[in-house]
């Protein structure tokens, strides 16, 4: 028992935070179980998500741009932006989602079409994870987050042959925006609006300072994890990138766990449910209605915890990644996914402890030490400040 008013030192050095992010207690706590802060409008951006995949994925797939469908499907995510959004700004957030998800594969699909070879455009990718944390960071675009935008990135690297492919990715992705933008509006009045009494999450603007020295640790991590998984043979090295990012936009180092633990246990059920479908070879058709109620299921349980939500991303990305090359993809991908999402989410955490700051250190401590005092009783504990 500490004497009252002594002070405990902190044990904030990189191999104390790593010490202590082994705790068992942290483990329980990645899988415990969290209340929705507003079920409807979880709800409500899964089904804006969902009719806008039911009309427009059919209508592509019956047009002579059927094999546009996978972009397509890319632009029908940014319906899920801003559902906690404070009443009129959710239009601003639509638009500028639907801007980096247009830019993301434009971009990508620029420098594949420019004849960037696979190296410069892995490290393009990494730069993204940094680049879309920081404009999803600035523009508090809130969850999903840069995520999506990455995921479309790494969607349109590869050989692009023409430049009017280029055109028609860019064009399909944000034709199906635009429509998830229609969907988003003229259902807004459904969605339950912040009061006093049931106040949702708002991200807190941090400086540029720091917002700048994130998106350069996440860039980093993410380069890492890419040559990494590229290096073992993987097919897919950009989802090891997503891993990484996943982990390393965590503001603590608590948080860097917990997404690593949960993103790593849902991935390999949801691997497991993507190969069962696959394994069926299912028509484009059996696809898209798959896509919506997944699409529709992930919002409902995704805020309860984030490894229940990963159970149900994890195929319907790889499902997607099937709907736009399905010569290419098939159920093959679901064992690679688990690799990569492994590979990407312990560098990431490894990157997250090895880059953090002194200040990142010390919230860990005092977590821990606060915990500890619980315990204890804490007679006496003084906990220095930052």
């Amino acid at each position: 028992m500490t004497a009252p008013g002594s002070t405990v030192p902190l044990p904030a050095r990189r191999i104390d935070a790593a010490r202590q992010l082994l705790r068992r207690h942290h483990l329980r706590d990645s899988f415990a179980l969290n209340r929705q802060p507003s079920l409807r409008n979880a709800v409500l951006a899964g089904s804006q998500a969902a009719i806008t995949m039911a009309v427009a994925l059919p209508l592509v797939h019956v047009s002579p741009w059927s094999h546009l469908i996978g972009f397509a499907a890319l632009g029908a995510l940014v319906a899920l932006f801003g559902r906690f959004a404070p009443q009129g700004r959710r239009n601003r957030i639509l638009l500028l989602s639907g801007f980096w998800q247009v830019l993301a594969v434009l971009g990508m699909s620029m420098a594949a079409w420019l004849g960037a070879p696979l190296v410069l455009q892995f490290v393009l990718l990494a730069l993204a994870c940094g680049g879309f944390f920081l404009a999803a960071a600035t523009s508090r675009l809130g969850p999903p987050g840069p995520l999506i935008f990455v995921f479309a990135a790494g969607a349109a690297m590869g050989h692009v042959g023409t430049l009017q492919q280029v055109a028609e990715r860019a064009a399909a992705t944000a034709a199906v925006a635009a429509l998830a933008l229609a969907v988003c509006a003229l259902t807004e009045t459904l969605r339950h609006p912040a009061t006093p009494e049931r106040r949702f999450p708002v991200e807190p603007l941090q400086p540029l300072a720091d917002r700048l020295i994130a998106a350069g640790r996440i860039a980093l991590g993410a380069a890492v994890a890419i040559f990494a998984s590229h290096a073992v043979g993987a097919a897919h090295p950009a989802w090891a990138a997503l891993g990484a990012l996943a982990v390393m936009q965590g503001p603590q180092l608590h948080i860097n766990l917990s997404r690593a633990l949960q993103r790593m246990a849902g991935t390999a059920v949801g691997a497991l449910l993507a190969w069962l479908v696959l394994h069926q070879a299912p028509s484009v058709w059996s696809l898209i209605a798959v896509l919506t109620a997944l699409q529709f299921a992930t919002e409902m349980i995704i805020g309860t915890n984030y490894a229940l939500g990963q159970i149900l991303v994890t195929p319907m990305a790889l499902l997607m990644s099937h709907l736009a090359a399905p010569d290419a993809a098939g159920a093959a991908m679901a064992p690679e996914r688990v690799l990569d999402t492994l590979l990407g989410v312990s560098i990431g955490l490894v990157a997250a402890v090895l880059l953090s700051t002194l200040d990142d250190r010390r919230h860990l401590a005092r977590r821990q030490l606060a915990r500890d005092a619980g315990r204890t009783g804490g007679a006496g504990l003084h906990i220095p400040g930052r």
